[in-house]
C-alpha cells in the first residue's frame, strides 16, 4: 500500500529528471577532468546517449539502477505497491535500452553503460572510462 495519496505520488514522480541527474553530472565532471570532450544527448542517435564522443565513435549511457533494472543491484528493487505495473514498466525500459544499444553497435558505435551505483567508485570508474575511450573493450 502506498503511503502517499495519488496526487502526492504524481507530484513526486514528476520531479524525477531524465537528464542532468546527479550520477550523470558526476560522470560528466570526471570525463572532462580526464581530458575528454564530448557532446550531450544526441537525439539523432538511438536512445539519445548521455555522452557522445563523435571522433572516437563511442557513447556513454549513465543509467539509474531503479529505472533501468541494474541486475543484482540493491537499488533496483521493485516497489511494494502496484508490483505488476512497475514490473511491466521497468522491464519495458530495460528492453528498450537493449534495443538501442544493439542499434548503436550495429551502426558502429562503441557503447558503455555506467550504472548509478558505480558512480561512487571514482578510481575504478575512471580506469574503466579511460580503457573504453582509448580503445580497449570494456
Amino acid at each position: 500500500m502506498d503511503t502517499l495519496s495519488r496526487e502526492e505520488r504524481s507530484k513526486r514522480m514528476s520531479r524525477i529528471k531524465g537528464k542532468d541527474t546527479k550520477p550523470e553530472m558526476r560522470v560528466r565532471r570526471m570525463v572532462h577532468a580526464l581530458g575528454y570532450r564530448y557532446r550531450l544527448h544526441r537525439r539523432d542517435l538511438p536512445g539519445c546517449p548521455d555522452l557522445v564522443f563523435p571522433g572516437r565513435g563511442k557513447v556513454i549511457f549513465v543509467s539509474g539502477c531503479f529505472w533501468h533494472r541494474h541486475e543484482g543491484c540493491h537499488l533496483a528493487r521493485l516497489p511494494k505497491s502496484r508490483e505488476e505495473f512497475w514490473k511491466t514498466k521497468l522491464e519495458k525500459n530495460r528492453e528498450r535500452d537493449l534495443r538501442n544499444q544493439e542499434a548503436l553497435e550495429r551502426d558502429g558505435w562503441g557503447v558503455l553503460v555506467i550504472w548509478e551505483c558505480e558512480t561512487k567508485q571514482d578510481a575504478s570508474l575512471s580506469r574503466r572510462i579511460i580503457a573504453f575511450l582509448d580503445g580497449e573493450d570494456s
